[in-house]
């Protein structure tokens, strides 16, 4: 039996060597620095001098003029304020890259260039740094030069629809999944660049864009399309490839029941009393059931709405056939599974005070991800990080003298 790691201050961090600069904003790239932050990662939060990560204004609701939005997204990371408009502010950040492991940024296409901060420009202080540039559609092709946002990358790429119910409005995914597949992806193409650089010596140049990572998640709907051309629609909750496999109607409500292969199906049909589903030959296999799947959830909803969704829970686990309630946000946190795998965090915020972080979901049991420290005030670090880069407390002055950084 395993048991969760508990004592995480004694036990190495994965990622305790890698420094990441993070000049992104909002969600993708934030995201993914939080990702590797949770991790080890020393990420130090490069913003801009008016007002910082736009996400700071996010909101309501806010926590003592705190954004919960931004505290959600930013814990473990340090903050430092940097003017690229200001040459002193430039020769800051290849000061800060010649000594990092990582730089995510998610400028629009040539902006970055154009500072004198691109690639090209700090692989020849830095050979090893990983640049990790994240855009709305790629750094190349036909919308190169457009800004992006996660509702029109999921409008782009197919996902909106497929969403909702058939003859729906367009409907986008509940959650931002074009923005944080974007932060998902852009995490495991630095952790693989990283990795070649450590056999290699060399760093490299990567790229993420929210369309194409929206993209990827439509693999059943792209692989049909491919092989038969048919356009595939919203199905509601139903599956595309398996039956039933969705949400059903209880007398008080509805619970999702997973019974996607042949012996789960015959389970729950036994787990409800209709063995006369097993040899309906409307239902006799998936593809029947996919078929007929309309008359299969009638027949199903005929039985469970005669009782309520807790009985049938507890009915159909004992007949070990997948299930679950659908949950709001509050029923989900006070569920005995997420409390006992430690997914609430609390933290303590210098301004916001006592505030509650989603915990780290994957479990390493030898470099456990853990979380140390709330999200940074703005500017909150840039002296103290000046300083770790050999800066001199002179220089530090003048710099906050001249705007060139922020220092709260």
């Amino acid at each position: 039996m395993f048991n969760l790691p508990t004592n995480h201050i004694d036990m190495p961090e994965a990622l305790s060597d890698i420094t990441v600069l993070d000049c992104s904003q909002i969600l993708a790239g934030p995201f993914c620095s939080m990702l590797l932050s949770d991790m080890g990662a020393n990420v130090i939060k490069v913003e801009k001098p008016s007002g910082g990560d736009d996400t700071r204004r996010f909101g309501p609701p806010f926590i003592n003029d705190e954004s919960a939005a931004f505290l959600a997204m930013n814990r473990n990371k340090r903050s430092i304020v940097i003017d690229f408009k200001n040459n002193h502010g430039v020769e800051i950040m290849k000061t800060l890259a010649k000594k990092s492991t990582v730089i995510i940024e998610n400028y629009r296409t040539g902006v970055m260039d154009k500072l004198g901060l691109g690639y090209e420009d700090l692989k020849k202080i830095n050979p090893k740094i990983i640049y990790c540039s994240i855009s709305g559609f790629g750094r190349t092709g036909p919308y190169a030069e457009r800004g992006g946002f996660d509702l029109v990358a999921q409008g782009m790429s197919g996902l909106m629809s497929i969403t909702g119910v058939p003859n729906s409005p367009p409907i986008k995914v509940g959650v931002p999944i074009a923005d944080m597949n974007a932060g998902m992806f852009a995490t495991y193409s630095i952790l693989t660049a990283y990795i070649h650089m450590l056999k290699s010596g060399e760093g490299q140049f990567l790229e993420v864009s929210l369309l194409e990572s929206a993209l990827a998640y439509t693999v059943w709907e792209s692989s049909s399309y491919f092989a038969t051309k048919e356009i595939p629609e919203p199905l509601g909750s139903s599956h595309r490839l398996s039956a039933p496999y969705q949400a059903l109607k209880t007398i008080d409500g509805y619970i999702n029941i997973g019974a996607p292969n042949q012996s789960n199906y015959e389970r729950l049909c036994n787990a409800i009393d209709r063995k006369d589903l097993i040899e309906n030959k409307k239902f006799i296999d998936n593809a029947n059931r996919l078929i007929n799947r309309e008359k299969l959830e009638k027949e199903l909803e005929k039985t469970l709405s005669s009782k309520k969704s807790n009985y049938w829970i507890k009915k159909l686990d004992d007949y070990g056939v997948p299930c679950g309630p659908i949950n709001n946000i509050e029923n989900t946190w006070s569920d005995p599974q997420v409390i006992a795998r430690n997914m609430r965090v609390s933290l303590e915020h210098p301004k916001a005070g006592k505030i509650d972080n989603i915990g780290v979901s994957p479990k390493l049991y030898k470099t456990p991800g853990r979380i140390t420290k709330p999200a940074p005030i703005l500017g909150e670090h840039s002296t103290e990080i000046l300083k770790e880069y050999g800066y001199s407390k002179e220089t530090i002055e003048s710099f906050i003298d001249k705007d060139v950084i922020t220092q709260i």
